[in-house]
């Protein structure tokens, strides 16, 4: 008899269950838990064993991407070369919505996945190189980060507004060197009072760009204007002071961490064929262009450019019954946020001063179909999409014509 086995893992941290089917309805033997460490691996390799010897087939294993938590896993099947499918959460989420009963255990989410492999047509997951796995962990460090420098900075931004709030209005970068280590030295308008004009001039010309001593006066002048300014004039309590000197120093250190996380990024994408092709479209930098590459790793991957759309989440969800089908239907945002948010980012770049004439002219002819602007910013997202799986596919640079 024809056999068909599969071993489905409901992954979690440090632990799976596992519930093995030797064909569709027929479950082998009762589910069970094996640790991420060493020891449970190969306890689940000799389980993997047995079941090749009974049914003279190699079994899929199959389970959801869950963050971190199935590297272990997922090295151990790659070295031992053992085929496995990688599916999206939510694949399996609508799967299980389909039970009548609503059972939510380690034991049944197991079993889903198990079903799950005779209902849907997957496709075996192709792991990235380690290469554009190192680059996607920058990339994405590097954004979480970004996201956490932001969130300190407007935590900055509401201590010196309890402070010195007048002082906005002096530099052009608030988060300069300069302007940081002169609000460092004298965080209160008191500080500003007890120092004079040309001091003030010298101090900031040591962390100021190469200025005329003029332009350091007038700004030293421009500081004093906006201490008498200042509302609060009275001294300032000291758990304030701290809390401003201690965002200072944290902007300090997260520019620094950053700078340093983008070099290392750009180091890595440069020794990419592609990294420059996608570079070549305007209004794609260098963070944009590492990220859109690091998240796509190799374009052969995909089928077609539709496939690429849908990983990105790009596509259009589609609802019909019976003569009704409706006339708005949101993308499913069901791929890679991370693409999505790249190409999103990619495409209001290449729109602004007048960058990427090609999609502009694509980008009109959407609004003049009377589309919404956000309709028409995600069809150019779409679209990009289109044009970079092309030119991965044939090695050949963006030409930006009509």
């Amino acid at each position: 008899m024809n056999m068909d086995p599969v071993i489905g893992l409901d992954v979690a941290k440090g632990e799976s269950q596992v519930q093995a089917f030797l064909e569709r309805k027929k479950p082998y033997k009762d589910s069970f838990k094996f640790t991420h460490d060493l020891p449970g691996l190969q306890m689940f390799h000799r389980f993997y064993q047995e079941i090749v010897e009974i049914s003279s087939q190699l079994p899929a294993i199959i389970f959801e991407s869950t963050g971190h938590y199935h590297e272990p896993i997922l090295q151990f099947l790659e070295e031992q070369g053992i085929a496995y499918y990688l599916i999206n959460p939510v694949v399996s989420f609508e799967a299980r919505k389909t039970s009548l009963r609503k059972v939510k255990t380690d034991k049944a989410d197991a079993f889903h996945l198990g079903q799950l492999y005779y209902k849907e047509d997957l496709e075996i997951y192709q792991r990235k190189t380690d290469k554009a796995l190192n680059l996607r962990l920058l990339t994405r460090q590097h954004s979480a980060l970004t996201e956490s420098y932001v969130a300190i900075k407007l935590q900055f931004q509401v201590a010196l507004d309890c402070i010195f709030p007048e002082y906005h209005h002096v530099f052009s970068d608030l988060y300069g060197k300069m302007s940081l280590n002169t609000l460092l030295n004298y965080p209160t308008a008191l500080d500003i009072h007890s120092v004079s004009q040309e001091t003030l001039a010298e101090e900031m010309s040591q962390y100021g760009a190469r200025r005329s001593q003029s332009w350091f006066l007038s700004k030293a002048t421009q500081l004093k204007e906006a201490a008498e300014r200042n509302p609060f004039q009275s001294q300032v309590s000291h758990g304030q002071l701290v809390s401003l000197c201690m965002y200072i120093q944290l902007i300090f250190q997260y520019k620094e961490h950053l700078s340093e996380l983008q070099k290392e990024i750009n180091v890595l994408a440069e020794s990419f064929e592609d990294y420059g092709l996608i570079q070549s479209v305007p209004g794609i930098g260098d963070k944009i262009a590492a990220t859109i590459l690091s998240e796509i790793g190799d374009v052969t991957l995909f089928e077609n450019p539709k496939k690429l759309v849908a990983y990105a989440g790009l596509d259009p969800s589609v609802f019909e019954s019976g003569k009704y089908k409706a006339s708005i239907n949101r993308i499913t945002k069901r791929g890679s946020s991370r693409l999505r948010q790249s190409l999103y980012m990619a495409v209001q770049c290449g729109l602004a001063k007048n960058r990427n004439k090609k999609l502009i002219a694509f980008y009109q002819r959407k609004r003049d179909e009377g589309k919404p602007h956000k309709v028409a910013v995600i069809a150019c997202a779409n679209k990009l999409v289109h044009w970079i799986y092309a030119m991965l596919k044939h090695q050949e640079v963006f030409l930006d014509q009509n």
